[in-house]
């Protein structure tokens, strides 16, 4: 159970990553009708701006299941993505599938249409994130069962240290799997996790350097694929520093146990002023999607 005090800390982890957490809730004014939308804009696939202020046309859905995956939590609406994350996920469960690990659960990738989510996120717009929990234990669940799973951590919260129940040599070969992918541009874990994964490695560390520390990601994976060739208007993010980042991970570390033991904000901090949305997104939400959810 995470404590008052872990309470506090994670506060402050998610005001200071507040290019992921803090402006998910910013802009609430531009979020509200994104999440409204149904369907998918037909036409070829293209994402339009950065993976944090954007939208996507031609999206396409991923299966409730396939071999080696299901969807969980299907009703939030937000199993749409590029085809080319929709083939990775695919290509993905079918290796999970065939080393045996398990059934992969799939959380949020982005709604129909991308754009700001009203929660939850302020990346995923541009269907070219996805995030992938790390338990495996599951076998199919029926379509109810799947709205109410838990997440289960594989870092202790209070002490930053591996949780040897729940973190098996499976998940690290899931990570291996997840980042050996050409297409991807980096996958975001806890720095514990990180860590583990650096001391354990062999020789091989090519596939490390895509994996890249960031606050909370204790429970789930966050990928993110390179900009797909057929969107000229997708804004590329700064590749990661050569190596195998493992350098990077005791200042992480160092910066999360600061927090922790840091007391909680006196008040909140001021809302992140998120920049307009591409005016291609705008035009899109502007031109006849449906919306009649709202």
């Amino acid at each position: 159970m995470v404590g008052v005090r872990t309470s506090a800390w994670l506060i402050a982890a998610a005001l200071a990553a507040g290019t992921i957490f803090v402006a998910a809730t910013a802009g609430a004014g531009q979020s509200g009708s994104w999440d409204a939308v149904l369907r998918p804009a037909p036409g070829p696939a293209r994402s339009i701006g950065s993976y944090a202020n954007g939208c996507i046309i031609g999206a396409q859905a991923l299966a409730a299941e396939g071999p080696g995956w299901q969807v969980i939590r299907t009703s939030r609406r937000r199993y749409y993505g590029h085809p080319a994350m929709i083939g990775y996920i695919e290509r993905l469960g079918r290796a999970v599938a065939a080393a045996g690990l398990g059934t992969m659960l799939v959380g949020d990738i982005g709604q129909p249409q991308g754009g700001p989510m009203p929660n939850g996120h302020a990346s995923h717009q541009i269907g070219l994130d996805a995030d992938l929990w790390f338990r495996l234990d599951l076998p199919l669940l029926p379509q109810p069962a799947r709205e109410t799973l838990e997440e289960r951590y594989m870092v202790d919260l209070e002490t930053l240290e591996m949780r040897p129940e729940a973190w098996t040599p499976s998940q690290v070969k899931l990570l291996r799997l997840a980042a050996s992918d050409q297409t991807v541009e980096r996958i975001f874990v806890n720095p514990a996790i990180k860590q583990a994964l650096c001391a354990a490695s062999g020789p091989d560390r090519n596939w490390l350097g895509r994996l890249r520390p960031w606050w909370g990601h204790a429970a789930h994976f966050h990928v993110r694929l390179r900009c797909p060739a057929d969107s000229p208007l997708c804004l590329a993010q700064t590749p990661a520093p050569p190596g195998d980042g493992c350098d990077e991970v005791p200042g992480w570390l160092a910066d999360m146990r600061r927090a922790m033991a840091a007391p909680p904000p006196a008040k909140p901090a001021k809302p992140v002023v998120k920049p307009p949305l591409p005016t291609a997104c705008l035009a899109l939400l502007a031109g006849g999607s449906d919306l009649s959810a709202r």
